[in-house]
């Protein structure tokens, strides 16, 4: 399955090695840092990713942060009835107030379809907005690709991540997969073989 931007900017919150939970976007650098690593996805929604990496501040990075709160929020509930990820059993919007969230944000920027059809290739769909500046265009880029998750056909896909320790939600590819990276399965399966042999 292609990689989504939605679970991409879910995923800057994981399980951080210790026991613990990790924020990738807890600063501006670890913000300026995911937007160059994660370019190839983002350039669909906010265009050029340089000059809003080199652009970060903390006005945007805690509006990324909003945006991806509102996200999980949602996600939250599409698992059900499922549990949502750990990280966010604590930290969960009313889900009215995330949906409102992303919408506002997702109309921060408009934007108009343009169809591309070369001669030689299949036709494409692109979106093309006025020039903004670049903390709207990064935040309504994001809160859109949420809201195309949400509403697409991967959501019926969606899990929370069973695997001890890990926060991280996934789609699932197939129909027995469990866990959203092998670790995690190797994880989980070490914990029950443990809990097996010491409960004797």
């Amino acid at each position: 399955m292609a990689p989504h931007l939605a679970l991409a900017l879910a995923g800057t919150i994981r399980h951080d090695g210790n026991g613990g939970v990790a924020d990738d976007l807890g600063d501006v650098a670890g913000l300026a840092a995911w937007l160059r690593a994660e370019a190839p996805l983002l350039r669909e929604y906010v265009g050029a990713v340089e000059p809003l990496a080199d652009a970060a501040d903390e006005a945007t990075r805690v509006e990324v942060a909003a945006v991806r709160r509102a996200m999980r929020t949602l996600f939250a509930v599409a698992v059900r009835p499922g549990p949502p990820s750990r990280a966010d059993s604590s930290s969960l919007l009313p889900p009215e107030e995330a949906v409102e969230q992303l919408n506002r944000a997702a109309a921060a920027l408009p934007v108009r379809p343009v169809l591309h059809w070369p001669d030689d290739a299949a036709p494409s769909l692109s979106w093309a907005g006025d020039p903004t500046e670049p903390r709207v265009r990064l935040t309504a880029g994001l809160a859109r690709a949420a809201v195309e998750f949400l509403a697409g056909p991967a959501r019926e896909q969606l899990r929370a991540c069973p695997a001890p320790r890990c926060v991280r939600y996934f789609v699932k590819d197939h129909p027995r997969q469990e866990w959203c990276k092998p670790s995690c399965g190797n994880r989980a399966r070490v914990a029950r073989h443990y809990q097996r042999h010491t409960t004797r």
